[in-house]
């Protein structure tokens, strides 16, 4: 899995009204283009090939909003998320390319301005997991005004994998419980420095995901102190750094990260 070809892209500047334009060439276009459309909960799925194909990720979808939403204690969001789905490569670049010409390419990327989130995958050989973590991308900013650049990350790197290998088969364990084992502790206050998705390659996202792993699986006052966290973002009230909340709640805190990975088992 590449991670850092993935992308989050927020649109709150004048870049808005050439989006805007752009998805509405690009729904008109739609009309004559998607060979399939369904509706997956929030999910608007539109695809160039038939979604028969992948029964099990439209049932993921529909479920992957509940998952969030009651995993993480926030308030599920009405607003409509688009998925835009392709077969080819060159077929999803050249999308891109037509409506979104200025945007770097990546190999699936969300895209939100001030409307509803809309993601972009094709069928790599990642397609499932593009897909999982796109989405969840859009499901945290379509319920939370902000969310900082690692943890946003971090989650959709945790609800990336299948419901059943979020806490035993991600592919970043075996990785994170052999550095806990040498005494390599990532610290979120470095996480907390990043603000452009360039300064993450993959042993940051491998770091974020470690820390959202160990707040889900971890102590209950860590878990607690993100939900609690989130929630003080949906309803706009400064959140602070969660660095320093945790460390109120943990003093201990990075040993209690290196025990929760060298002594995590099935």
């Amino acid at each position: 899995m590449i991670t850092h070809v993935k992308a989050t892209l927020l649109l709150r500047t004048s870049a808005y009204s050439l989006l805007v334009a752009a998805c509405l060439s690009a729904s008109t276009a739609a009309q004559e283009r998607w060979a399939d459309e369904r509706i997956a909960g929030p999910f608007t799925c539109h695809a160039d090939f038939s979604l028969d194909e992948h029964p099990s990720l439209l049932a993921e979808l529909e479920q992957l909003q509940r998952d969030v939403t009651r995993t993480l204690g926030i308030v599920e969001s009405r607003e409509p998320v688009h998925l835009h789905l392709f077969a080819r490569k060159s077929t999803y670049q050249s999308y891109l390319q037509a409506y979104f010409p200025n945007l770097p390419y990546r190999r699936a990327m969300f895209i939100k301005a001030r409307g509803p989130g809309m993601v972009f995958a094709y069928r790599s050989g990642d397609f499932e997991v593009d897909v999982r973590h796109e989405s969840t991308h859009a499901l945290l900013h379509a319920s939370l005004p902000m969310v900082p650049l690692w943890l946003d990350e971090g989650l959709a790197e945790y609800f990336e994998v299948p419901p059943d290998e979020r806490a035993f088969d991600s592919p970043h364990l075996l990785g994170v419980k052999w550095s806990a084992r040498l005494g390599i502790i990532p610290q979120m206050e470095r996480l907390e420095k990043i603000r452009e998705l360039a300064e993450m390659d993959s042993a940051e996202y491998r770091h974020a995901w470690a820390w959202v792993h160990f707040m889900l699986h971890g102590p209950p006052e860590a878990r607690d102190e993100l939900v609690r966290y989130l929630a003080d973002i949906q309803a706009h009230a400064p959140p602070g750094r969660l660095s320093e909340r945790l460390r109120r709640r943990l003093p201990d805190l990075d040993q209690r990260l290196a025990e929760h990975f060298t002594g995590w088992k099935r």
